[in-house]
């Protein structure tokens, strides 16, 4: 004989269901404990991210009846993929659906480390793989005159260099003067590290820690967050929040795109 159980919750206690509603790209909601409204710019595992009308960034978790929506309490649920194409490339240019890869050009850009490099991929792989352009990392840029000397850069093999703190005074900014050459474009952003050029809100931040100077840059970023001591880890963590040109400092992205534009120059 099947046991019944029923509910004795009197009817005015209970919890009345709420609709589940994609968080899609730019739906307009309230967080009910903060009181935070904003547009929907990323839905991702577990949490989903909004921007205020000031551009203002808040990251939330996905908790039943977390949201208001045109004042109704709903359950925020993360959408489904749906069979449409994306209209821009994570770089923001115009999508080519179907395009092949070009056979890589002679000319190249370099970038200081292997982060750099993956961030690069990130937001302007889909643009590099149509123009040809391969990225590489140098491990740094003591040696970057030989290296461009190496080369042989060419009218027709330009070279671009994007350098970490490349500001007045600095020891990259010195290295960088050395380089002459009318084939080489060396530019470079204010950033310390190339964890920097990650807009802080994107990663759930308030902002980037000072660290002392003498001490290890990244290990010291672990420590101010309270992140554990891995280094590798907490950069998988910084790029899986980029998903866009959005998500990244502007004196990033135009540098980036500087140098697109002179390797690919006819």
């Amino acid at each position: 004989m099947r046991s019944y159980n029923p509910d004795l919750t009197p009817p005015w206690k209970r919890s009345a269901p709420v609709p589940e509603v994609p968080a899609d790209r730019d739906l307009v909601v309230e967080e009910v404990t903060t009181g935070f409204c904003g547009a929907v710019i990323r839905c991702e595992a577990g949490t989903v991210t909004l921007e205020d009308r000031f551009g203002k960034h808040r990251v939330f978790p996905l908790d039943p009846r977390g949201f208001l929506l045109e004042g109704r309490v709903v359950t925020l649920i993360r959408p489904s993929a749906g069979p449409a194409r994306p209209t821009r490339t994570a770089s923001g240019s115009v999508a080519v659906p179907g395009a092949r890869a070009r056979v890589a050009r002679a000319g190249r850009i370099y970038v200081e480390g292997r982060h750099d490099a993956e961030l690069v991929e990130r937001v302007w792989g889909d643009d590099l793989r149509i123009e040809g352009v391969v990225v590489e990392y140098l491990e740094g840029v003591d040696d970057l005159p030989s290296i461009v000397a190496e080369f042989a850069p060419a009218p027709d093999a330009r070279l671009g260099v994007l350098v970490d703190h490349l500001v007045p005074g600095s020891k990259e900014s010195r290295i960088a003067a050395q380089v002459t050459s009318p084939d080489v474009l060396v530019v470079g952003h204010p950033y310390i590290d190339i964890w920097e050029a990650v807009k802080p809100a994107s990663v759930g931040i308030r902002a980037w820690p000072r660290v002392p100077r003498g001490q290890d840059w990244k290990t010291g970023v672990c420590e101010a967050l309270g992140w554990p001591p891995n280094t590798g880890a907490a950069w998988q963590h910084i790029l899986s929040r980029v998903t866009t040109y959005k998500d990244l400092e502007p004196e990033l992205l135009g540098r980036v795109e500087e140098l697109i534009d002179f390797v690919t120059a006819p």
